[in-house]
């Protein structure tokens, strides 16, 4: 098995104008057409968390899009940190949180 086959689990903090902007539900649609499991929640701070498992290669996708967000969002960092396997076993499709 490659490096990009390999299943890992990455949890985001996407910071900027990203609550009110279609960024869950397009993270939803992003992550599913990539074929992702886990949940994008909206945090009390202002951030987006998204938790994300699936290849090194769909991940990576997904963060490059996080990155840009949806038309109306407003990206000004994202941070990524490895998430504990154990938490994503069980995550079965993407959902909102």
């Amino acid at each position: 098995m490659s490096e990009t086959d390999a299943t890992v689990c990455m949890r985001y903090h996407v910071s900027g104008r990203v609550q009110g902007v279609f960024f869950r539900a397009s993270t939803v649609t992003e992550a599913r057409r990539l074929g992702l499991r886990g949940h994008v929640t909206n945090q009390p701070d202002g951030r987006v968390e998204v938790l994300a498992i699936g290849t090194r290669a769909q991940v990576d996708a997904l963060a490059a899009w996080l990155r840009r967000g949806p038309p109306l969002a407003k990206v000004s960092g994202v941070e990524a940190e490895s998430a504990d396997p154990g938490q994503c076993a069980a995550l079965e499709g993407f959902r909102t949180a």
